[in-house]
């Protein structure tokens, strides 16, 4: 009902402030610079994995597949040294690097496939016109990749967004709580407001479910843009 949206999205502390408002602005930024950070690493990385052929390449390719076998929490306890160390426990910044371990990993094996798919002729050919390398793949590669790019963006949002165990283990601070953990907290382990879980599920539906709207022309391309060739 509509009292149960209203306690979700209305729920304040004790001195007024709107917890609401800063969580979902806490999961918005940290998914959305998951996103950015993974695509800007990924995209040139991937692209010298699909063009160049270097000492170590296969290493590097076997180590990064590698890193995809093992589950995100099995590294928590170093994860939470490293940030320690690092001072950056409970913020937002450490959490967008811990969730850029395991998204750009992934990011540059979904590019990886779209730059194969991409024939090499068309940069040799925009290079033969005058153009640089460097020239050659900001006017020619990427936007024949921007499906791909997309997909590979939405994906590192969405695994950001929904992660819950990472975030309940390096956040402690109610306001900079993302929303899984807000709706963790509707669950308890002695009771369930069931109401408002739901209401809240509804909510945290909304922007992914937006953004796959945008996105729409892009994911059908992109969706298959990343096959490698047999």
């Amino acid at each position: 009902s509509c009292e149960h949206f209203a306690a979700v999205i209305f729920r304040a502390d004790d001195d007024g402030t709107w917890l609401f408002g800063h969580q979902l602005a806490s999961s918005l930024l940290v998914s959305a610079a998951t996103a950015i950070v993974a695509v800007a690493i990924a995209t040139p990385a991937a692209f010298a994995l699909s063009r160049f052929e270097f000492v170590g390449k296969r290493a590097g390719t076997e180590g990064l597949l590698l890193t995809q076998t093992f589950p995100a929490v099995a590294a928590s306890v170093p994860l939470y040294l490293l940030l320690d160390a690092l001072s950056l426990l409970d913020t937002r910044t450490g959490l967008v690097l811990v969730y850029a371990t395991t998204a750009v990993p992934f990011a540059i094996f979904q590019l990886r496939g779209a730059f194969d798919a991409i024939p090499r002729d068309l940069e040799e050919a925009a290079m033969v016109d005058g153009a640089t390398r460097f020239g050659a793949f900001v006017r020619v590669v990427l936007p024949a990749v921007r499906p791909a790019l997309a997909v590979t963006a939405l994906f590192s949002f969405m695994s950001a967004w929904n992660e819950f165990i990472l975030a309940a283990t390096f956040l402690s601070t109610e306001s900079h709580y993302t929303l899984p953990m807000v709706l963790q907290s509707y669950a308890g382990e002695h009771d369930a407001n069931l109401g408002h879980f739901a209401a809240g599920a509804i909510v945290v539906s909304v922007p992914v479910m937006a953004l796959f709207y945008v996105l729409q022309r892009q994911l059908v391309t992109g969706l298959t843009s990343g096959g490698v060739k047999g």
